[in-house]
């Protein structure tokens, strides 16, 4: 008889981890809905054991230099693209750390605009210390994307506090007639990425969320407290506008390399990270939820640890059922809530969660409870990754 989750848990079947870190490219397919940089850490250490993880992301912010670029562009946001593709790069291999230096860097938050400009133009030739840096033929490639880039920017464009990683995706974007796919191609393979990422889709919209009070906001940066005062209602749902300026709520389908993604995957999991704008927002495409029941797999929900702005006034048990609803919007009479989510991790002895969940009603329909280490003790209350990866590794 196949083993239970929890059994899989307490195992923990080292043989089988030894056996995925000698051969990582025959690594499990782990799926991930997410965003923003909560899963940076667990990335980095899967890298070790599978190259063949898969990451759903989020292409809606609209705050900070990822909302001069959507303004001027027309465009779905790239930062979390970005931050998730460095953050499964091969750092092994050579040339590689020049190159994740160069793509990680940011442009000064105050500096004049013509100082910026000649830094992004060093930058375009070469004679900046960080493209130097970088061998060939990788410098001529972002050189030519920078280059296009600086083509296409208008005039006036704020550079302050640009990702330079931002900029090439979005050059490449432009260059591909705005297609998202081929330049996370040539990304991944400049970064040697181990992993697949992609975005849950690829039009330009945005995130806005019903209140508790009625008042609907339009944009991510209006919900995570972060640019904008922290929320003071509890958010009642969201949902997918098409500009800031619009309140009109739209329904996409999910992409069929979406669809084809999530039948692949051998676990999924609903990573820690923003409840609403990291987690939920990958959910909401038709066809999302539908093609997670169809996959048998296992289905994991790890609980953010951390205050959550976005969870003001809601609880463990609330973000549980919130989850569960999303994932059966498809057909909510016709899917079981074990089919979309039958596992929980959580750490009750470090992390500070808001509320307990009823352990048995929970069993009932289908979903286990697993109180487990993920927090150590002297970094309480955020997950460890080399705690969280082994975990999933196993469940598996």
């Amino acid at each position: 008889m196949k083993l239970s989750l929890v059994r899989k848990i307490d195992l923990g079947e080292p043989r089988r981890l030894e056996l995925f870190r000698h051969s990582p490219q025959f690594g499990p397919r782990i799926l991930f809905f997410s965003g923003g940089t909560s899963l940076v850490e667990t990335c980095r250490e899967l890298t070790q054991y599978t190259y063949n993880s898969i990451h759903i992301v989020t292409a809606m912010d609209s705050g900070g230099s990822s909302a001069v670029l959507r303004e001027a562009f027309d465009m779905p946001a790239v930062g979390d693209l970005r931050q998730r593709l460095l953050a499964l790069a091969d750092r092994s291999w050579s040339g590689n750390p020049a190159v994740l230096r160069l793509f990680s860097h940011r442009l000064d938050k105050t500096a004049p605009p013509d100082v910026l400009r000649d830094e992004i133009d060093a930058l375009g030739r070469g004679e900046h210390p960080l493209m130097s840096a970088v061998s060939e033929p990788m410098r001529t490639i972002i050189r030519n994307f920078l280059g296009f880039f600086l083509e296409q920017m208008p005039r006036g464009f704020d550079l302050r506090g640009a990702s330079v990683g931002n900029l090439i995706l979005a050059s490449g974007y432009l260059n591909q007639r705005h297609q998202l796919d081929p330049v996370i191609y040539l990304f991944s393979n400049l970064v040697h990425v181990r992993g697949t990422v992609r975005p849950v889709t690829d039009y330009p919209l945005h995130l806005a969320a019903e209140l508790e009070n009625g008042d609907i906001l339009i944009g991510q940066h209006r919900l995570t407290g972060k640019q904008v005062p922290p929320l003071s209602q509890s958010i009642r749902r969201i949902f997918l506008t098409p500009s800031l300026e619009d309140v009109v709520e739209l329904e996409i389908p999910a992409a069929k390399k979406i669809v084809d993604l999530i039948s692949e995957a051998e676990l999924i999991c609903y990573p820690m990270g923003s409840f609403y704008s990291s987690l939920l927002a990958n959910l909401l495409p038709c066809g999302v939820g539908a093609a997670i029941r169809a996959n048998p797999c296992p289905k994991v929900f790890i609980p953010s640890t951390f205050d959550d702005p976005e969870l003001i006034g809601k609880t463990l048990a609330d973000q549980v059922e919130e989850l569960v609803a999303c994932l059966k919007r498809d057909d909510p009479g016709g899917i079981a809530d074990g089919e979309v989510l039958n596992l929980i991790l959580i750490d009750e002895r470090f992390a500070p969660y808001r509320g307990r969940l009823h352990r048995q009603q929970l069993k009932e329909r289908g979903i286990e409870v697993v109180d487990c280490r993920l927090v150590p003790s002297k970094q309480r209350p955020v997950i460890d990754g080399k705690l969280l990866a082994p975990i999933l590794l196993c469940l598996s």
